[in-house]
Parts: structure tokens; C-alpha cells; sequence
């Protein structure tokens, strides 16, 4: 599981060191795609695989913009000795990363979020949160 915050920088090449608590589970590959919210999602090679496999090729014109948007921009990696990733420029835009990022951990895959834009993220759900929660876990 993949958990906490992290606020790692992008090198000249645009990649980033994987938080050191992570390396061993992405060791064997990962996925890179467009996230929600403009975050990146990364996941193990193998999660991936079963997350795609839940998705469905339709004549829906929803669904097929969706695996449009998602498989676009996919990028298969296997982090380097040193554990860093590359994003590329296109993912960076997307996300609009510069130098700077936040990666969080969010079960089972890591998201990689401007360090603006999940700060106004987090303040907007923090009402919501709260709200959630009572609701989750009343008895």
C-alpha cells in the first residue's frame, strides 16, 4: 500500500527519485499516465494491467474518449539503479510540473500533482473530508 507525502524535484532530464519507501514495489516496472484532477497517476506494471483490464472497448463515446485520454500519454518504465522515473514533457504539461512536485500515495498507486495545485486541492476538500467521514462511519 502507498501512503504519505512527498516533495521530491525533477532533475535537468526531468526525472525524479521515487520516495525510497516505494522503490522495491515499482522496482519491476510501472505505468505513468494522466491522472484526474491534472495529476499523474503511476502504477506498478501489474496493477496497471489489472486496472486496464476493467476497462472496455465500446462504441460509447465516453468510454473512448476515456482510453483515448489515458493511453495517450502512457509511458512504461523500470525506475534506474539510482530509483528515479522520467516524466516526460508531455506528462509534465499535462500536470504542469515544472521543478517542483508532490507525490502522495493513495493505496495502491502514487499521484504526482504540481505542488499548487494540490494545495488549492486540499484546501477545497477539506469541508468534504470532514463531511465524508461522519457519514462513512457512523454506527
Amino acid at each position: 500500500m502507498f501512503s504519505g507525502t512527498y516533495t521530491p524535484k525533477l532533475d535537468d532530464k526531468g526525472r525524479l527519485f521515487l520516495p525510497a519507501k516505494f522503490r522495491d514495489e515499482m522496482g519491476d516496472g510501472l505505468v505513468i499516465t494522466r491522472g484526474q484532477d491534472r495529476s499523474l497517476e503511476v502504477r506498478t506494471a501489474a496493477d496497471f494491467e489489472t486496472f486496464s483490464a476493467r476497462l472496455r472497448d465500446s462504441t460509447d463515446v465516453r468510454m473512448r474518449g476515456y482510453n483515448r485520454m489515458l493511453f495517450a500519454l502512457l509511458s512504461e518504465q523500470v525506475p534506474d539503479k539510482q530509483g528515479r522515473i522520467s516524466l516526460t514533457p508531455e506528462l509534465r504539461g499535462y500536470a504542469e510540473i515544472e521543478r517542483e512536485c508532490t507525490v502522495i500515495g493513495v493505496r495502491n498507486k502514487l499521484e504526482i500533482w504540481n505542488p499548487s495545485a494540490w494545495a488549492d486541492y486540499t484546501r477545497a476538500q477539506e469541508d468534504a473530508f470532514a463531511n465524508l467521514s461522519e457519514e462513512l462511519f457512523l454506527d
